[in-house]
């Protein structure tokens, strides 16, 4: 079964009740031609485009990202990168694909710093440790959620999924209470970037840090997303797929409950288990 038609069937038609529609802004339809049936037809893909985000009206990043919640992503995207946004806004000339950060303390120079990818030592697993830790207390989160509740995250999610229900091409995020209900759903692209939405959205309704919910990913967990959820103070992050080695090293490092391969009611928990009660 193609990821299309399997996102698709998902949602929509499994129960024979109508497709949940996507928002008109996140898909595209494009002609394609379906083998072996010979068959045209028209497809639905995921939007992605270019976002530009400037603190002060200086270009920080652009990132490729799926059209919708720009301003979230762009708070996101700040306070997960160690900065300090205040606001975030179309800009005044309403160019396309820009969101403006206001933020306080901007050094221009400590950006240029603070992408150590750059730095003569190379990328290494201690010295992108250290970045995060300059930006990301250790968590101490008291929280414990329940094996059931963890193990009906991602299926939650995916319930919540309407782009990826109709273009199989979208990752999602999910903030969920400790007993399982879901408060934000973000789809993109870049898995970064939904999880930059959720944490734009958190930081909006005044819910950072994240010491007592659990974020839900899509796909694996990586380094960059166990980094943006250390940032955001989040105890526990859940994925159906499985952690990178920095990943587990990161989450070990700050605290987090990293919990993989949640599927069909079983799991793997790779740190911090005492948070995970039977």
């Amino acid at each position: 079964m193609r990821e299309t038609e399997k996102g698709r069937s998902t949602l929509a038609g499994v129960t024979g009740e109508p497709p949940v529609q996507a928002p008109p802004y996140s898909t595209s339809g494009v002609r394609a031609l379906r083998l072996p049936a010979g068959e045209e037809g028209e497809e639905l893909l995921a939007i992605e485009e270019p976002l530009e985000i400037r603190i002060g009206g200086e270009p920080v990043a652009v990132t490729m990202r799926t059209p919708g919640h720009d301003e979230e992503l762009a708070l996101g995207f700040c306070l997960t990168e160690g900065f300090t946004p205040v606001s975030a806004r179309v800009p005044d000339d309403l160019a396309a694909n820009t969101v403006d950060v206001e933020a306080t303390g901007f050094d221009p120079e400590r950006l240029r710093r603070h992408f150590y990818t750059s730095s003569s030592c190379g990328v290494c697993g201690k010295g992108a440790i250290e970045a995060v830790r300059v930006d990301a207390p250790r968590i101490e989160s008291e929280l414990h959620v329940s094996k059931a509740i963890v193990a009906s995250l991602p299926d939650r999610l995916l319930e919540a999924q309407r782009a990826f229900a109709a273009t199989g091409g979208l990752h999602a995020t999910g903030l969920f209470t400790p007993q399982g209900e879901l408060l934000c759903v973000r789809e993109d692209v870049g898995r970064h970037n939904a999880l930059d939405k959720v944490v734009g959205w958190a930081f909006l309704k005044g819910f950072l840090p994240l010491v007592d919910r659990v974020l839900c990913v899509s796909g694996r967990l990586s380094f960059e997303l166990v980094q943006k959820a250390s940032v955001a103070g989040c105890p526990i992050m859940v994925a159906v797929g499985a952690p990178s080695s920095l990943a587990v090293e990161l989450a070990r490092d700050r605290g987090v409950t990293l919990c993989g391969f949640v599927r069909e009611g079983r799991m793997t928990v790779y740190t911090e288990p005492w948070r995970i009660l039977s």
